[in-house]
């Protein structure tokens, strides 16, 4: 650990998680239809506006999730932690439209560690629903 002496921070939250996504549009709509997340935030930069900047998040969140393009290498390998008060429910939920890859574990046997499962978005960035 340092011994430098620093000025505290001046951040107070941390406000946008951001994927690598190989297409946008099919992000969007993978967030949109199946997870029944909200658009935060689309609007196009750059000279020509070549760029794009989305954001989606879940309803009432503060936080946002951005889907930007690779800038180098591959869409993906990326993950997040979403909560939930009804872990049942929402598995139910994305179970029925066929995105719940797991079980939701631990079981009863594991003291101290939050109920959660996860599922993969299209690109394989890793999306864990815990239960607070």
């Amino acid at each position: 650990m340092s011994t430098d002496t620093q000025a505290p921070t001046t951040v107070t939250n941390i406000g946008v998680a951001m994927f690598t996504v190989a297409d946008q549009d099919a992000a969007l709509a993978f967030y949109m239809q199946k997870l029944g997340w909200e658009v935060r935030g689309d609007s196009r930069f750059g000279e020509n506006d070549e760029y794009r900047w989305l954001e989606v998040a879940p309803p009432g969140s503060t936080a946002r999730l951005a889907l930007n393009p690779p800038m180098y290498g591959e869409p993906g390998g990326s993950a997040i932690g979403v909560e939930t008060a009804d872990l049942a429910a929402e598995h139910a939920r994305l179970s029925a439209v066929g995105v719940a890859d797991m079980e939701p574990m631990p079981t009863d046997d594991t003291p101290g560690a939050p109920k959660l499962f996860m599922l993969r978005d299209p690109d394989g960035n890793v999306v864990t629903v815990v239960q607070v």
